[in-house]
């Protein structure tokens, strides 16, 4: 096992230390390998030492201009300060650089989200599903965007998805509700919510909703 590997095992185990001094050591011993700077990039963004994160990966993308991952890393870092558009932005340059990974392109979609551009997700939701589809985070997340695009319909199929990884999803059970009182079914939409309340009972909007659907009932 050499030094990379060893140092991320250490990192599994939380010894966080000593894995920093393994990725100083390889990077002293292989300092035009961008690998290395990743790793400790990486390191960093775990310990949320963001400015540092930021000073490792740009190193190693001064070392290799098409070190995708470390596009991936900066995007992580911008999208933990909030700052969507250069998470976005570095995003992409990790996909077009050759990282082909659903947690890319969640990230990516999840940035456009972050801005209300539900509709600019929608792609990069969907593609993260297709290569995750028993991921119920991701797909949920497309169902969202797909009902914030008003596409409901679609939404409704990818919500009942969601529902058969997870019956005890009550975010799903909740949209499933909502989009039951947009097509005026009042019975599947209060079932919806009572589910949804049954799996969590602290579940505000799906309280509210029930009670909505009721007052418009009586």
């Amino acid at each position: 096992m050499n030094k990379i590997a060893e140092a991320v095992e250490l990192m599994k185990d939380n010894k966080y230390e000593e894995a920093a001094d393994l990725f100083n050591e390889y990077i002293e011993e292989n300092p035009n390998d961008p690998v290395g700077f990743i790793n400790f990039g990486n390191l960093l963004l775990h310990l949320s030492d963001h400015d540092r994160a930021v000073n490792f990966f740009e190193k190693a993308i001064t070392l290799d201009s098409k070190a995708a991952t470390a596009f991936y890393g900066l995007g992580n870092v911008y999208y933990e300060r909030e700052d969507f558009p250069k998470a976005q932005q570095n995003f992409l340059e990790a996909i077009k650089h050759g990282l082909e990974e659903a947690d890319v392109y969640f990230m990516l979609g999840m940035s456009h989200q972050n801005q209300q551009q539900f509709k600019l997700a929608l792609p990069y939701l969907l593609r993260a599903s297709e290569l995750t589809p028993s991921d119920e985070e991701v797909l949920f997340q497309y169902g969202l965007a797909l009902a914030q695009s008003d596409l409901l319909t679609d939404a409704k199929k990818v919500f009942e998805l969601v529902i058969e990884l997870n019956v005890k999803h009550s975010d799903a059970l909740y949209n499933l509700g909502v989009i039951a009182m947009f097509e005026e079914d009042a019975t599947s939409a209060i079932n919806y919510f009572n589910q949804a309340l049954e799996y969590n009972p602290d579940h505000v909007l799906a309280a509210n909703g029930k009670r909505v659907v009721e007052e418009a009932l009586h």
